[in-house]
This record gives structure tokens, sequence and C-alpha cells, in this order.
């Protein structure tokens, strides 16, 4: 049996396309849980199990959806978490079985967001065995140095350094495709598994702050200029020179609109077949 954790906020308009892709790609017996929230709860009724409790942190739902599932779930049941807007573009069914006989666990890694190093829910699968073994714990908490200089952390953290202090390696699932020239936004990941990114709040990321201005700014000489200006100021420093410059809310709105011309498009069945 494999179980499918994933996570609906505010909006319902990933539910339908996400089950969708799930009937269409896998084949074995499956069983849904999900957290909802907003009108996502209208869709109860389309999931095994579902919770609309008022519960705002990510991590927090996932790893009771894990434990929700491990009351039910045999040791060596397939435990899968996945994004709201994430969902498998191919059959994977012979992929996971394949992988979990080499690593017990695997899941995307967005080395592409300033050198992300942790496996991220984006999409993630192990057995409910290992993650009860591990103690599987998606919150953010453990750090690393980025390729911009900075510590970071964020959902995953703590996962990667229990992985690590037990010396216990996993298969990272790196972006192998995308749908646009954005590099972080609508990817697709080890040829098998699409993520929307930003399907559920503002498109601004950590990679959109720092990649260069020119495409974002028209006039392509002042975005240069700007590139220059930027180069070498520290992170914190290039948030608040775009909130200043009113570069922050150009990069939300381009997001914003490519996002709902991708999203109408995936709707359309113009992708995926």
């Amino acid at each position: 049996m494999i179980y499918i954790a994933t996570v609906h906020w505010e909006t319902d308009k990933w539910i339908d396309i996400q089950l969708k892709y799930f009937e269409r790609n896998i084949s074995q017996p499956y069983k849904v849980f999900a957290f909802l929230s907003g009108d996502a709860c209208k869709h109860k009724h389309q999931f095994h199990f579902a919770c609309c409790e008022p519960i705002a942190e990510h991590a927090i739902k996932l790893n009771l959806l894990a434990k929700f599932i491990a009351q039910q779930a045999s040791p060596s049941d397939i435990l899968v978490f996945i994004d709201g807007d994430a969902f498998p573009v191919k059959p994977i069914d012979s992929f996971i079985v394949n992988t979990l006989k080499l690593y017990p666990l695997a899941a995307i890694r967005r080395t592409e967001n300033i050198s992300d190093i942790q496996p991220h829910p984006s999409f993630c699968f192990t057995t409910v065995g290992f993650w009860e073994f591990i103690g599987g714990d998606w919150a953010e908490g453990y750090q690393w140095e980025t390729t911009a200089g900075i510590r970071r952390t964020d959902v995953g953290g703590n996962l990667f350094k229990a992985l690590s202090d037990s010396n216990i390696e996993w298969l990272p699932l790196e972006r192998t495709s995308q749908l646009t020239q954005h590099g972080l936004m609508f990817g697709i990941y080890a040829d098998v598994v699409y993520h929307h990114g930003a399907g559920f709040r503002d498109p601004l990321s950590m990679y959109d702050r720092t990649k260069s201005l020119v495409g974002i700014i028209s006039c392509k000489p002042l975005a240069v200029a700007l590139d220059w200006l930027l180069n070498g100021v520290s992170v914190k420093n290039r948030f608040r020179l775009h909130r200043l410059l009113g570069i922050g809310k150009r990069i939300r709105n381009q997001n914003q609109q490519l996002s709902q011309q991708v999203f109408e498009r995936i709707k359309k069945n113009e992708f995926f077949v």
C-alpha cells in the first residue's frame, strides 16, 4: 500500500489536478491523507483522510499526517510526501519500488535555490518503518551555507541532519527539465514529478532575490547597472534595496502572471499526456 501525505492551503485549485495525476500514474493501491484549509476543506470527501484543523506550519502538518498514517500502516508500506501543487507526470510505481531497494529515502533536492541541500517535501518517499526509525521530522532548524554566502534553514533541515548524523545515504531527486525559463518554479524532477512551486503563496523566493535583474527591468542598461550595484551586497541588504526600489514587487507580479499562465495550460492538459 502507498500512503500519500499532501497539503492544500486555502485554495482548492490544485485538488482535482493532483488527484487526476495520482490516478493516472499510480497503479498499486494507495490512500491520500491531506491537511486542508480554506476552500480546500469543501473537498474532504475526496480523500481517504482529511484534516482541517487551523495549523499554519507546513512541517507540523506533514509530521502529523505521517503519524496518522503510521497508526494504520505496516512498516513496509510506502510513505509519500508531496506538495499540493505537485504531481507525478509518469507512472511512478516501479520508480519508487526500485529506488527503495537501493536507498531508504529519496526526495527532491532544490540545489537551484541558492544551493539548498536538504530533502524537500515537494516530493519525498520512504517506508513507514524507516520514517519511524529515523524519527522523521520536516521542521526547519539545521542550517547550511548557501551560494549567497549566508547560513540558511528551511523545511527539511532537521531531516537532513538526522540522515547525516546517522550516515544514511539518501537519493536526491534533481531538476531534469522545466516548463519555462524560471529556474525554480515549474520544474520536473527525476523526469517523473512536476512541482509548480509557490502554488499556495506569493511567488517570491530566495532564488528570485539573487538572480540577475535583466529581463525583470525592461531597460537592459539599467538592469545591468543595478546588477553591478548589487554585486557583493549581502542578501539581507539586497532584500532591503529590492524593497526600496520596488524590485521585489515587480518580480512577484511577473511570477504571479507566469504562474497563472502555466496553471491554465496544465488545466487544459497542454503539458503532460
